[in-house]
């Protein structure tokens, strides 16, 4: 048969707030292990939570985002399971009633605009941290993360693709970021997914039995195990069998899942309604002015890159995913002094190999638009080369001198001269008749070794464009 993927989403985003949910704890990663914890988050007997207004903000933030209905009245509810990571043996999570509902995002693969649509967004808790190790037997618990506030956000089974999915997670982070309620640090487990998947015949409408991941860590993970777990059932119903309801834990470094349990149902958890808590209801206006505060949001910011300033989409979904480029590049489009063609290229060329190699942020190399817009004038207008360009870049960022003092001082300034440009050419082809006789018998590639001698020859300041056509004439 020819199989057809069914995808949904369910993606945990730790929010960006001061304070743990429902204690004044620090919500902060990477401390020494139970120091950021109180009776309150460990749960113990006769303490009573209050809940953090900054939440409910931050999660009606990201619903007017998507489009959501917002419950100007509901409640939090209990979930209970058991796990040792859980130290009151329940979760405070919402059940029948979330803060939004009914909302969507919209994603762009190959060009192509596709509604996603978005079940609900509710806010809930983090549960602590097992750690393992080889120094000691059995599992110790870490209480840090406990109470750290979360969104989650429930997708509709709508994606048939893997890249479906990773355009969907994108999307979310983006948005997530540019709102500034998470900061989507992976590493660090600020925004994870589990992830349902079932197949069905193609064209049917009739879904297959899903089953769920855990532990999916990374966009790229969530690809591998969507593709692998696809395969895993399609194998199963090619050989007769059939799908049971589970959960399962993906191993990103095995490439595999692994049976954890049957899934669980609603009914499984007893939910019921947190007693110790009152019902949330927001005033009047309260959902309007948040909707009012929502930034240009990155869909539309693509489609403005690509209208206005005549960049692909692929261009523009790069800057637009790294939110400090796309400031960048508005303030330093805005300054007319060079062209968008030339900052994009730059943008995610030169700027970005350095902020690869270097593992710094755009904020820590103190590049300025004023800088960036000054040097690729520079280049347009002829007056270096793209060459010296980067040599003048480098520096820029190890002194803090401006482009045009660089160049004055090093006497930078690109030979344009065609008299000059043509005694230094003529000298190359002296030294280099081999390469003229490649050229002739066809090799081509001779053309650009020869513009590169030129170069060398003028220490980088030669115009290349003009060295080439002079050689090409006398070729």
């Amino acid at each position: 048969m020819d199989y057809e993927m069914v995808i949904g989403l369910e993606v945990h985003a730790e929010l960006s707030t001061d304070s743990k949910i429902y204690c004044s704890c620090r919500n902060e990663f990477g401390l020494e292990v139970n120091t950021r914890c109180c009776p309150i988050c460990t749960g113990m007997p006769g303490t009573l939570p209050t809940l953090n207004e900054k939440v409910v903000e931050y999660a009606v933030k990201m619903g007017c985002a998507l489009g959501c209905s917002i419950n100007r009245v509901c409640k939090q509810d209990r979930k209970n399971y058991f796990y040792p990571d859980l130290p009151k043996a329940y979760q405070i999570s919402q059940f029948d009633i979330p803060l939004c509902e009914n909302g969507h995002v919209d994603i762009l693969v190959d060009g192509e605009e596709k509604r996603i649509g978005v079940t609900r967004i509710h806010i809930e808790e983090d549960a602590g941290k097992l750690l393992h190790g080889d120094s000691f037997a059995g599992s110790l618990v870490d209480f840090n993360r406990c109470g750290v506030p979360l969104i989650e956000i429930v997708s509709e089974p709508d994606m048939r693709s893997s890249r479906e999915a990773k355009a969907y997670l994108e999307t979310i982070r983006s948005i997530l970021q540019y709102l500034d309620i998470s900061d989507c640090k992976m590493q660090e487990g600020s925004i994870r997914c589990d992830v349902n998947v079932s197949v069905m015949e193609k064209g049917s409408g009739r879904f297959g039995t899903r089953c769920e991941m855990k532990n999916v860590n990374s966009f790229s993970g969530a690809v591998r195990a969507i593709e692998y777990e696809a395969a895993r059932q399609i194998a199963i119903l090619e050989q007769g069998g059939t799908i049971q309801q589970e959960t399962r834990r993906w191993d990103d470094a095995k490439g595999e899942s692994f049976s954890l349990r049957s899934k669980e149902d609603a009914h499984d958890y007893r939910y019921f309604p947190e007693p110790d808590l009152p019902t949330i209801v927001l005033e009047e206006g309260y959902v309007e002015r948040i909707q009012a505060s929502i930034p240009e949001l990155p869909n539309r910011r693509i489609a403005r890159y690509i209208r206005d300033y005549g960049l692909s989409q692929v261009e523009a979904t790069l800057l637009v995913e790294a939110m400090d480029k796309a400031e960048l590049f508005e303030t330093a489009a805005a300054e007319k002094k060079c062209s968008p063609r030339i900052l994009c290229n730059w943008l995610l060329g030169n700027i970005s190999q350095y902020l690869n190699e270097t593992g710094k942020t755009l904020e820590q190399t103190g590049i300025r638009a004023e800088g960036l817009t000054e040097l690729l004038a520079l280049i347009e207008g002829g007056k270096i080369s793209n060459a010296v360009g980067k040599s003048v870049f480098d520096e820029m960022l190890e002194t803090g001198k401006t482009p045009g003092e660089i160049v004055a001082e090093k006497g930078l300034t690109q030979i344009s001269d065609e008299s000059e440009l043509e005694a230094v050419v003529r000298s190359v082809m002296d030294a280099n008749g081999k390469s003229i006789e490649d050229y002739h018998n066809g090799k081509t590639n001779a053309l650009g070794f020869l513009v590169g001698q030129c170069m060398k020859a003028t220490k980088g300041q030669g115009n290349p464009a003009k060295m080439k056509e002079i050689l090409l004439k006398l070729l």
